[in-house]
């Protein structure tokens, strides 16, 4: 626990600064992260970063992470970026070919719904942040509610099973006591913050998205259950990797984007 405590101190101290000043760092930083948590997605599957696939995957990653502006810059407005990653899964299919199917249809498929699954989530963090640093900050405080509320909560009255096969520690009462949690730090906010949405639609956007990041906790579990992986990574001390402790936000992150545009 000590050892946790202190690499969230520090991560945050290097985090919070960057969220806080947005622009140019915060895309850097969302970059810097999703990279690596791309990298420990690929290596669960033994594809290393610095090979034709793993390249191709981080090309694609970077590409769906650029904001619209730099977009629009960068292919002078002629191609959208979802054309652009369109065609570099076309260079996937080429290596199928090219290695006569040592790397196959399957590897091709888990490659580009991981650079999905880790761009989409770190480009809806870029997006939030353009809208508001507090709603930026109601997510990350709401998650990490969300996470202690269900693990305090379910050490002290959990008897119910969540989902064993994927999550043996998790419960029905501290995922209860994790959405808890989550709606009293939206309570929070309400009062004391100008997140310029209603008490009644925040409260319901808040359980769905403390639903979402324990559904994206045990995604994020059933993917290390099936490759036989502990932890994703090993660069947090006491926390694991970069998707052991983004997976709930990265869940998040896109849904609160679309639910706050309603």
């Amino acid at each position: 626990m000590k050892q946790r405590i202190i690499t969230a101190v520090v991560a945050m101290a290097a985090f919070l600064p960057l969220v806080i000043f947005g622009g140019v760092p915060l895309v850097l930083l969302a970059y810097l992260i999703a990279t690596i948590g791309l990298y420990e997605l690929l290596r669960m599957r033994k594809v290393k970063l610095f090979s034709v696939p793993g390249i191709i995957s981080l090309l694609i990653l970077w590409i769906l992470l650029l904001p619209g502006d730099y977009a629009e810059f960068l292919f002078a407005g002629k191609y959208s970026k979802v054309e652009i990653a369109l065609l570099l899964i076309l260079f996937f299919l080429t290596y199928t070919v090219a290695t006569k199917n040592r790397f196959t249809f399957d590897d091709v498929a888990f490659s580009i719904l991981g650079t999905i699954y880790v761009g989409m989530g770190f480009l809806y963090f870029i997006e939030i942040r353009e809208i508001s640093l507090q709603l930026l900050f109601y997510s990350l405080f709401m998650i990490w509610a969300t996470d202690s509320g269900a693990y305090f909560i379910g050490r002290a009255f959990g008897k119910n099973k969540l989902w064993p096969e994927i999550s043996p520690k998790k419960t029905i009462e501290g995922s209860v006591g994790g959405i808890l949690s989550a709606l009293v730090v939206a309570v929070l906010f309400f009062v004391f913050g100008d997140l310029g949405i209603s008490l009644p639609k925040l409260v319901i956007m808040t359980i769905v998205l403390s639903v979402f990041g324990q559904v994206g906790d045990l995604a994020e579990s059933a993917l290390k259950r099936h490759y036989g992986v502990k932890d994703s990574g090993r660069i947090l001390p006491g926390h694991g990797g970069i998707l052991d402790r983004f997976d709930s936000l990265i869940f998040v992150w896109p849904f609160l984007y679309f639910l706050y545009m309603i």
